[in-house]
């Protein structure tokens, strides 16, 4: 058992790992799992001072007493880890937006790990903050990241969307409150020239997908002709691609989604944009069999691999979509298709679309290979931060 560490006769929170686990740090992953915690003195939620199998201050981090990421680091070495740092991080990530100049409304402000926050998820709806706090930790410092919030940025609202299961797994309960100021039941953003009604209390993630708007962006310069958009949720790719395409599609198997893109596509006046109840794995298949024929298809799936014993299955789902859609490109049209899956890497992406395109018979080329919008960075060295695939097709034929 290692010595409690003191300073100045206070007992500071401990954690003593694994050389595995210190290993892990040295690489740059600031999360270690349980099975690499040899001792733990600290409570949940605290942060700690992390020891090396010789007892060497490897560095501080959250400390978890009930998930199997058990250390989510904050610093390395003597670095001191407090509010001080905290705001200093936060900082950092508000001004990193800023430099971005977004043509939205609507964006991440921080992204976890990614900026040095782990666990922390903020989103800035114009006047109004969304935040998650998804460890034990970040839980326990949420008063005084909220405070930090309303000191940087004065918004008129703040609202916690703790709500996510993810919560389950670090003992936390799951509950939505406003944190400050006043949040109504829905407000208005804009993503370049969309606009969306949002209700941030209900809707998915903290109220829109805000990873995509560079991949709408990109899908515009080739959107053309007729457009079928699946899985289109709030009408995200639909609403931002139906201007310059002469009809347009949007499938969704949620009857209150495709009730918010009719009222979303009456609020951008695009009269034209027909939004539909459907199952698109049955709607594919239908309009196959019809013989239908588009110029332009998003296929923007929510995630079909949860974990690794999802992964074949999230394949197979995968390839069956994009077959289909092969099918029903017009030639010279395009594809636009994604996974946010995190288990489904680039290269298992790209090898499914090449064997859906030899087995619907359908030549394809490959015009952008994209990620997630710059917002939500990925942190080199640690892949859970790069989530999200979109590959822009073009059928050659």
């Amino acid at each position: 058992m290692p010595p409690s560490v003191t300073t100045s006769s206070v007992t500071i929170p401990s954690v003593t790992i694994s050389a595995r686990g210190e290993q892990r740090v040295r690489a740059g992953h600031p999360w270690i799992y349980r099975t690499d915690v040899i001792d733990a003195r600290a409570e949940g939620g605290e942060i700690v001072q992390v020891l090396g199998s010789r007892h060497r201050t490897v560095g501080h981090a959250l400390f978890s007493d009930r998930s199997q990421i058990a250390i989510r680091m904050l610093t390395g070495g003597d670095a001191p880890a407090g509010l001080p740092l905290l705001r200093a991080r936060l900082d950092h990530a508000i001004a990193f937006r800023d430099r971005l100049a977004l043509d939205a409304s609507a964006f991440r402000l921080v992204h976890g790990e990614a900026d040095l926050l782990p666990s922390l998820v903020v989103d800035r709806y114009g006047d109004y903050l969304v935040v998650q706090a998804l460890s034990q930790g970040m839980d326990r410092l949420l008063p005084d990241i909220t405070a930090m919030l309303v000191e940087a940025l004065a918004p008129a609202g703040i609202l916690a969307r703790n709500d996510p299961k993810v919560r389950l797994l670090e003992g936390l309960e799951q509950s939505v409150e406003v944190l400050h100021g006043e949040v109504p039941e829905s407000v208005v953003v804009r993503e370049g020239p969309v606009a969306y009604e949002v209700d941030l209390r209900r809707g998915q993630k903290t109220g829109l997908f805000l990873d995509q708007r560079e991949n709408k962006e990109a899908a515009a310069r080739y959107a053309q002709g007729t457009l079928l958009d699946c899985f289109s949720y709030q009408g995200g790719f639909a609403l931002r691609l139906a201007g310059q395409c002469s009809r347009t599609e949007a499938i969704d198997v949620s009857e209150d989604a495709v009730a918010r893109i009719r009222a979303n596509a009456e609020r951008n006046n695009l009269p034209d944009l027909e939004a539909r109840v459907g199952n698109v794995f049955d709607e594919l298949r239908r309009l196959e069999r019809t013989g239908e024929r588009y110029d332009t298809i998003v296929l923007d799936p929510p995630a079909f691999a949860k974990n690794k014993a999802a992964l074949a299955n999230a394949r197979a789902g995968y390839k069956e979509i994009n077959l289909r859609a092969m099918r029903l490109l017009s030639p010279g049209g395009y594809l636009i298709t994604c996974s946010c899956s995190y288990h489904v890497t680039e290269a298992m992406f790209a090898e499914m679309l090449h064997e859906a395109a030899l087995d619907s018979r359908t030549p394809v080329s490959l015009v952008e290979q994209r990620t997630q919008g710059r917002d939500h960075p990925v942190l080199l060295g640690v892949p859970e931060t790069h989530y999200l695939k979109c590959f822009i097709l073009r059928r050659v034929e």
